[in-house]
């Protein structure tokens, strides 16, 4: 059956590659200029963008805005070649500005985009460019699932790699498909969060935005290329996961576990704590530092929970006690470098208070306390009971109370992606 299964895998996989892209072809921006948040000299006398087949062009078609929503820019149209399309521009001052522009595919479907150049300065990328918006509510929510799938994916692998040392076959089908529905929703909602991050930066609704150039956001900011890398590894752990499943193979999962630990550095390099002032190598990684922890101890109490207490009663006992082991190492890390961390970005202790990020970050410290003493709880008296081979109430009720801790933990999480949404002061 599992042999049937990689033939299957392996044909559709086959099946994806050799589809041929050019059926579902539309127009496509091959050659801007300015290029995509170049720096100039001087001021362009026109911006010009060339597809790669004929467009409809409309007279607003290329509208070129300064940092103050000011507008630089003529009235489009076609060049000489139907593939092209110009806009004359005023002098530009030094500064920067945003290109957005619009025109109609041959296939009559509306295509979108836009970009940054600068003139004697650096562009900022087009997450920032005039008109986009900032993290919505809904961007948080989204950012909170993608930290639960990715602890599900990390944490369920590390699990199973440090703490039950293997994948018991009691136990197996269970975390295979809690790490499989960690990886599926990481790429998913992987995908929303881009999609929504592209849409304020765009400003177009959906209908428009499936059409939409993408190319400077996937490309030109951290955020895009952090989002193709982690597209890409996670795929390749999801084949690892798979044929250490398919195989009955747990050595697949070493190196699944090691790249999914490493693709989560994506986030850190593409956060506050890499493009803010005051980062550096230092700060990315504290960051990464503790969202690896955070993943690890957050995964570890799903897979306690769900897995080992209600399936593997001969198991509880050993697993609690190694899990709280590696617990201690990684509430230890996690505390250290988010200590750190918030000494960085907010250097005046009345930040904590004076300050949206601030704010948040004090409610963070609130939850995290509290886990702190749930945690204990289970340190100092559920885990010395279990050592001591002591029989007692709490330990009958270990169950409930890991699933209170989880509960917890991804309440931190929610609050942490709020935290990462919002701008530091300064």
């Amino acid at each position: 059956m599992k042999t049937r299964l990689l033939a299957l895998a392996v044909v559709v996989v086959l099946a994806v590659l050799v589809a041929p892209a050019g059926a579902f072809a539309h127009a496509s921006l091959r050659d801007p200029s300015p290029g995509y948040r170049e720096r100039l000299a001087a001021g362009p006398a026109a911006v010009v963008l060339r597809f790669d087949q004929a467009v409809t062009v409309f007279p607003d078609s290329i509208v070129v805005l300064d940092a103050r929503g000011r507008i630089f820019s003529d009235q489009a149209a076609s060049g000489a070649d139907p593939r092209i399309v110009l806009a004359p521009v005023r002098t530009l001052p030094r500064g920067a500005y945003t290109v957005r522009w619009h025109v109609l595919s041959a296939d009559g479907h509306p295509v979108a985009g836009v970009y940054t150049f600068g003139v004697q300065v650096a562009a900022p990328p087009p997450t920032e460019a005039f008109g986009a918006s900032g993290p919505t509510r809904a961007e948080d929510v989204v950012r909170w699932a993608y930290f639960l799938s990715l602890s599900l994916v990390v944490g369920g692998l590390g699990f199973a790699l440090l703490v039950l040392r293997g994948m018991p076959p009691v136990l197996s089908r269970r975390l295979y498909k809690l790490i499989g529905l960690g990886i599926v929703a990481t790429l998913e909602v992987g995908v929303l969060a881009f999609i929504m991050r592209a849409e304020g930066a765009l400003q177009l609704p959906f209908a428009k935005l499936l059409y939409a150039d993408l190319t400077p956001i996937a490309s030109g900011t951290r955020i895009g290329s952090a989002f193709t890398a982690m597209t890409m590894g996670f795929v390749v752990v999801s084949v690892l996961v798979y044929l250490a499943w398919l195989l009955d193979r747990v050595v697949f999962l070493w190196p699944a576990f090691l790249l999914a630990l490493g693709l989560a550095s994506g986030l850190s390099l593409s956060g506050h704590q890499a493009a803010d002032l005051g980062s550096s190598r230092a700060t990315e990684l504290a960051d990464w530092i503790h969202l690896s922890a955070a993943l690890l101890w957050v995964g570890g109490l799903a897979v306690l929970a769900l897995c080992v207490w209600p399936l593997a009663r001969d198991l509880r006992r050993d697993a609690f006690l190694r899990f709280s082991r590696l617990a201690t190492l990684l509430i230890a890390a996690l505390l250290g470098a988010g200590i750190y961390l918030s000494i960085v970005r907010l250097p005046a202790l009345d930040d904590l208070w004076t300050t949206r990020y601030g704010q948040v970050l004090v409610l963070k410290i609130s939850l995290v306390s509290f886990a702190l003493l749930w945690g204990a709880f289970h340190h100092f008296i559920a885990r010395r009971a279990l050592v001591e081979r002591k029989p007692s109430s709490w330990t009958g009720r270990l169950g409930t109370t890991l699933v209170g801790e989880a509960s917890i933990a991804m309440g931190i999480l929610l609050v942490a992606a709020i935290l990462v949404n919002s701008r530091p002061p300064g």
